[in-house]
């Protein structure tokens, strides 16, 4: 077992630091030298550790395979605040645009309603709306029409892709490519990529690598414009505004949008990452007076949080827990949680959204930098096929006929994806 042991705590930081002690890492953790001196992030050379850690909570707690599968209550609350944000742009059609109460409507309401929107987004493409892929894909789209802009049908091949390649260069667009950590590493740098972190979500995908467009981007596009059309000729254009101003707010310096930082992030003090507790030190002594410390642990790559917010965000806080099992939908995580309570009450959380937010603007010793990347040989360590649990069903199996060449099952990205089939643009 590796002990992370982290006392110092900063009133800057938000990130609550515990000693863990339930947790083994994956083989030989290491944190390896950047890429180039300009190269900041911090590289590891091993898997990802959701697989290691399902696999281990799999064995300790079976059980836990009967959490998976759809949940049915996703599809009336998707319904519900597509009409509440129909509802309110209709009724914002002759407010102008510069009013205190658009402008406010759009950050309390459509901000809050839009982030919600997006997450339920981000349940779906793992399945979990229903149990037939097909009516997932449609919920999706339906979700999408008070964004204003098409975006459900790419998202989910690059969200997919980002479990199954978790940090991985390349491959994993959540990640911060180095010309955007070279030319936002100030103060202004940062706080311009909290204002426009949603542009940055939406367009970096596109310049890592492109997706093969399918009947259901064509569909996801037709649909949208069909849907503007519409608002604007029975509402106006103010009411297509509305939606699209709140999409935007969604993702800019809204508490709510403090999930996109807080998930993967690396916040607490740099200078924290160059210790190793005293436990791991090896202490020089007569007959050993050169003796060193080991090298220093890799940082946490996911963090939770387990405030207030999550209600209004289909419980994306438990982060930790979602990366685990993905195919548990959103009303089973803080079932998980309790039940796996022992893999997850030691690890490091945030205590505040809004904390991370206000943390990774004005800490000069955070900034995009602070990501953990690996190079893709990383996801394949502990990948080899053979005898594999399958977080979807729980059987174990010799011959992992649904594995890819890295070992990986499809239901190891979400509920109902066994038909050995490969699902276009995840790599």
């Amino acid at each position: 077992m590796v002990s992370l042991v982290s006392t110092a705590t900063t009133t800057s930081s938000s990130i609550t630091k515990v000693e863990s002690k339930s947790v083994s890492p994956p083989e030989a953790l290491d944190v390896g030298a950047p890429s180039s001196e300009h190269d900041h992030f911090f590289w590891t050379y091993t898997e990802e550790p959701h697989r290691t850690r399902r696999q281990a909570i799999i064995k300790a707690h079976p059980e836990v395979t009967k959490l998976c599968g759809p949940e049915p209550m996703t599809k009336y609350l998707v319904a519900a605040v597509v009409l509440l944000q129909i509802t309110a742009a209709h009724l914002l059609r002759n407010t102008p645009f510069l009013s205190w109460q658009f402008l406010l409507t759009a950050y309390i309401v459509g901000a809050t309603a839009n982030q919600n929107l997006f997450l339920a987004i981000h349940e779906i493409s793992h399945n979990l709306a229903f149990r037939r892929p097909v009516a997932n894909r449609l919920l999706a789209v339906v979700a999408n029409l008070p964004i204003g802009i098409p975006y459900s049908a790419a998202f989910r091949p690059y969200h997919l892709t980002h479990h199954k390649s978790l940090g991985v260069d390349g491959l994993d667009t959540d990640l911060p490519t180095a010309f955007e950590a070279i030319f936002l590493d100030s103060i202004l740098g940062k706080a311009f990529f909290c204002t426009f972190q949603i542009l940055f979500y939406a367009l970096r995908p596109m310049l890592i690598y492109s997706l093969p467009i399918t009947p259901l981007h064509l569909f996801n596009i037709v649909a949208q414009i069909a849907f503007d059309y519409a608002l604007v000729q029975l509402s106006g254009p103010r009411a297509l505004v509305y939606l699209i101003a709140s999409s935007f707010l969604a993702g800019s310096l809204h508490p709510c949008a403090g999930h996109f930082i807080a998930e993967h992030y690396v916040l607490h003090p740099l200078q924290q990452l160059q210790k190793t507790s005293s436990s791991q030190r090896a202490k020089p002594t007569q007959g050993n007076p050169g003796s060193i410390a080991p090298p220093p642990l890799p940082p946490t790559e996911t963090y939770s949080y387990y405030g207030p917010l999550n209600l209004l965000t289909y419980n994306v806080g438990l982060h930790n827990e979602h990366h685990d099992f993905p195919a548990v939908p959103w009303t089973r995580l803080p079932a998980l949680h309790r039940l796996a309570r022992d893999f997850y009450a030691d690890l490091p959380q945030h205590r505040s959204w809004v904390a991370v937010l206000w943390q990774f603007i004005w800490d000069d010793e955070v900034g995009l930098w602070c990501r953990v990347k690996r190079k893709e040989g990383g996801r394949r360590v502990g990948a080899g096929i053979g005898p594999s649990s399958s977080a979807g069903t729980g059987k174990n199996t010799n011959v992992d006929v649904d594995a890819d060449a890295n070992g990986w099952r499809q239901d190891e990205l979400g509920a109902g994806e066994t038909n050995g089939g490969v699902i276009p643009g995840v790599r």
